[in-house]
């Protein structure tokens, strides 16, 4: 049906032009008949009216170039008032006729082949796209035929872009259906627009940004009509807790030398110091040697059993936390500049934080902005039976097992996703004996089937008891054993452990300081707009708090464009940009990514090709005995564009970076594969998936051609 469809709209268009009909939609032509078209409507005014109306209608419709003359003549024939009301609704009801059939036409198809490169365009028409279209209608500079086909390819509505298009357009109408009843003074369309009028219309095009300015400030007054601003200010700046986000958004205030305190409620570092970075990469390297020492005759010594003291490892932990503690610790930040309090922070109005010391006594400061890096918690499930399981979390486990002498014996591990895989793998690795509990199908479900198929694989060979479709039901106590209940395909599963690690997941920390008291509105994480504003333009929210992703690389990328926005916001204001987010798992092999993967990319409908580079393959992965994994990288089809890498083995999160560099800047697999890498090393394994590329895009038939040019060369 739309190719039926097309072959009619082309078919009109060419008969315009085979007819030469064209002609007669030039300001020559109109002037030449305008006393024949006169006569014709002074006997029929009605029909005159009504044929013109649906010529303009068509005209417009079909994109033919003629509007603008159409325009003229409607003021010419009918005068200003009967044209102005023909042309502003036959140009109206025709550019969504036009808006219409590009939606229908082509909008499926671009959406399938642009959808990830369209999705930041769809959601700002979702958002402000009747705001721009009027704007653009505003200013004749830009063509209205393009505008029309161009927003039938977004999600705008027909209704909205219907009568935004009839007010934006109307000014531009007036003007020239104006110019159409002085029709024998103009001697050129060039002439009605001279340049002050097209700067008229741009300064009318700017009007509404203006508006907009103006319209914020009135939406700002009304948000904080209920609370009295303070005359003075205390600080620039008030920085709510001190993990990433908040050490970087206080970092970068005092840099530019702005006011600013920084208050954290217990440890300084947060969660990726104390709880989870630092920690788990530590016990992950004991576990690793660990489980080289048992495999090492991989690499022709005497493999042996490891003998250690649980204690001492987790010493070791708690030694390297210390190590690292000097880098986020209240006397660095001071030392920057930052005053730092120990205690809790409470927004009691949108320029006022009480804070109660930890040294008992309590304050209230005034701040121009705040930011809220609150961090997240561990999700526990509400399973029957876990408050006297004692269960563990990644928050907790680091100072209990710090306490014992014994590794625990049998581990359950709740949970398949990044944390709960690290933890179960250094564990089984030091000797424990671990059932990691899952309720999907596979853990790391957001990796690709055949990835998280090779991290399970190498899990289980380290003695990983996976148990993929298992509902945890709940916790029993049976004298001095416990249970976890499980369901598998209808039947129950019983699991006897020892400790239990809750890694399902975390939460953000939405309660405690303020927000709803504020009315700033929570949707499992603050609620943010792009600039990382919440419901007061001065407040702000970053890291973990905010989503929508939990990284600590990414909260202290959003900590840049939270404390800028919050110290020069009314001068510019910055966009956080998701478009090229990494992340890693530290299991082994390592599984790290940036953009799209295939089940992403069959999700979103986007075509893309894949290129493997198998690692058993590289130089140096053979030298270190861990010739197993894979780099895979999407590339738009019959391009070198990358739309995701991901590469699952050792060291996988250091290799990543070059192609996060890659996608950063818009570079190809050909400049990866024209970049010198150093013999032997792992980088090389990124150049020969560049190489994997290159010989599946080998040009055949010139290649054919030139083995010819070198054998009559032989002679």
């Amino acid at each position: 049906m739309k190719k039926i469809v097309l072959l009619l709209i082309v078919a009109a268009v060419v008969a315009v032009f085979a007819f030469d009909l064209h002609s007669l939609l030039t300001l020559d032509s109109l002037k030449s008949r305008l006393e024949q078209f006169s006569e014709f409507q002074a006997e029929s005014p009605w029909l005159v009216a009504g044929v013109f109306f649906a010529a303009y209608v068509l005209v417009t419709a079909f994109s033919i170039p003629g509007a603008a003359v159409m325009t003229l003549a409607a003021g010419a024939l009918f005068g200003l008032l009967q044209g102005l009301i023909l042309v502003s609704f036959a140009s109206t009801i025709g550019a969504t006729l036009a808006f219409i059939g590009a939606r229908y036409l082509l909008r499926d198809s671009v959406q399938a082949k642009f959808g990830n490169r369209l999705k930041a365009i769809n959601e700002g028409v979702e958002k402000e796209g009747a705001f721009y279209l009027f704007t653009l209608r505003l200013v004749p500079v830009f063509p209205f035929f393009l505008i029309n086909l161009l927003m039938g390819l977004t999600s705008m509505k027909a209704f909205t872009f219907f009568w935004v298009s009839q007010l934006g357009m109307f000014a531009g109408t007036v003007v020239y259906v104006n110019a159409g009843t002085e029709l024998a003074k103009i001697d050129s369309l060039a002439g009605i627009l001279s340049p002050g009028l097209i700067l008229s219309f741009v300064l009318l095009g700017i009007f509404p940004l203006i508006a907009k300015k103006v319209t914020d400030k009135i939406k700002a007054r009304k948000v904080y009509a209920q609370w009295t601003r303070p005359v003075k200010f205390d600080r620039n700046m008030v920085v709510i807790g001190a993990g990433a986000a908040g050490l970087v958004s206080s970092y970068i205030a005092a840099a530019v030398k702005a006011k600013v305190t920084l208050v954290e409620a217990h440890k300084m570092g947060g969660d990726c110091l104390n709880f989870g970075c630092v920690p788990s990469k530590a016990i992950i390297k004991s576990a690793k040697l660990a489980h080289q020492m048992r495999h090492a005759d991989k690499y022709g010594l005497h493999a042996a059993t490891p003998s250690f003291s649980f204690k001492a490892v987790m010493a070791r932990v708690h030694d390297i936390i210390k190590a690292i503690e000097p880098h986020d610790s209240v006397e660095r930040y001071t030392g920057l500049g930052v005053d730092v309090i120990q205690g809790y922070a409470t927004i009691v109005d949108p320029w006022t934080v009480e804070i109660k010391h930890n040294s008992g006594e309590t304050s209230r400061l005034t701040t121009r902005s705040i930011v809220i890096a609150a961090g997240a918690q561990p999700v526990v499930p509400p399973l029957p039976g876990i408050e006297t399981s004692g269960y563990l979390t990644s928050d907790t486990l680091w100072d209990e097992f710090a306490k014992r002498d014994d590794l625990p014996k049998r581990l359950v591990v709740l949970g398949g996703g990044p944390i709960g895989s690290e933890l179960a793998q250094a564990f089984a690795r030091l000797g424990s004996q671990v059932t990691q509990v899952e309720l999907g199908d596979r853990i790391m479900v957001r990796e690709d089937p055949e990835i998280s198929d090779l991290a399970a694989a190498s899990m289980r060979a380290d003695g990983v008891n996976i148990l993929t479709r298992h509902k945890a039901v709940r916790f029993e106590r049976r004298g001095d054993q416990k249970v976890l209940v499980t369901e598998h395909q209808g039947n129950t599963v019983e699991i006897e452990f020892d400790d239990v690690i809750c890694a399902v997941g975390r939460k953000a920390r939405l309660t405690g300081y303020g927000l709803e008291k504020l009315g700033i509105e929570t949707n499992r994480t603050v609620v943010t707009n792009e600039y990382l504003e919440t419901l007061y333009p001065n407040i702000f929210a970053a890291g973990d708090v905010a989503g929508p992703y939990q990284f600590t690389h990414v909260a202290a990328h959003q900590a840049w464009y939270a404390s800028v926005n919050a110290l020069f916001g009314h001068l510019k204001k910055f966009k956080a940009d998701y478009s090229v987010i990494p992340w890693t798992t530290f299991t082994d092999p390592e599984v790290a990514r940036v953009g799209l993967n295939e089940q992403d990319a069959k999700e979103q409908g986007v075509a893309y090709e894949v290129t493997r580079y198998g690692i058993d393959d590289l130089d140096r992965a053979i030298a270190d005995s861990d010739a197993h994994g894979v780099v895979k990288v999407l590339t738009v089809p019959g391009k070198d564009k990358i739309l995701g890498v991901t590469i699952a083995g050792v060291h996988a999160g250091d290799l990543l970076a070059e192609f996060v560099l890659a996608m950063k800047h818009g570079l190809g697999l050909n400049k990866i594969l024209g970049t010198i890498h150093t013999y032997p090393t792992l980088a090389e394994a990124n150049k020969y998936a560049a190489g994997e590329w290159k010989r599946a895009h080998a040009p055949e038939k010139v290649l054919l051609w030139l083995g010819k040019y070198h054998a009559w060369r032989l002679g």
